[in-house]
């Protein structure tokens, strides 16, 4: 099991600094399981710019177990792939739409109305006014070169 986790490890993708935070966060299981989230979900073409933000929303999120990138549909698995996997999803099917239209200002300010909107009615403590910010914070942090 530990030589195959290397050899995952070693095969997989560099994101630089957000996946060192990923590690740093979750660990290299988990790492692994992030890299597998974004092979699957995010195309090649759009990794460098895409990577660096769902990292953002692992931190913003910080979420409990099964819950690390706050997706709360109910569909979405509670493990750590299901959550990695359907941000990494939602990250690109927005980015695309985004793109459709127009590429019109920040993609994480777009990509915020749907993914932890003003007017979500179980966020009771007002907290979703920070996502914007503090998802543009982590992804310039995570997005440079290291």
């Amino acid at each position: 099991m530990k030589t195959l986790l290397m050899m995952i490890l070693l095969a997989a993708p560099c994101f630089g600094q957000a996946r060192e935070a990923i590690v740093s966060k979750d660990g290299k299981a988990n790492a692994a399981l992030f890299d597998d989230a974004i092979q699957v979900n995010v195309r090649s073409e759009c990794q460098a710019e895409l990577v660096p933000i769902i990292a953002a929303i692992r931190y913003a999120e910080n979420g409990r177990a099964g819950r690390e990138y706050g997706i709360l549909h109910e569909r979405c698995p509670d493990t750590y792939r299901g959550q990695a996997g359907w941000c990494a999803a939602t990250v690109q099917k927005n980015y695309d739409r985004w793109v459709k239209a127009g590429s019109e200002g920040e993609f994480i300010s777009f990509l915020g109305a749907r993914y932890c909107p003003l007017d979500d009615p179980r966020d009771r403590d007002g907290l979703n006014q920070h996502w914007i910010k503090n998802v543009s914070h982590f992804t310039k942090k995570f997005s440079k070169k290291g």
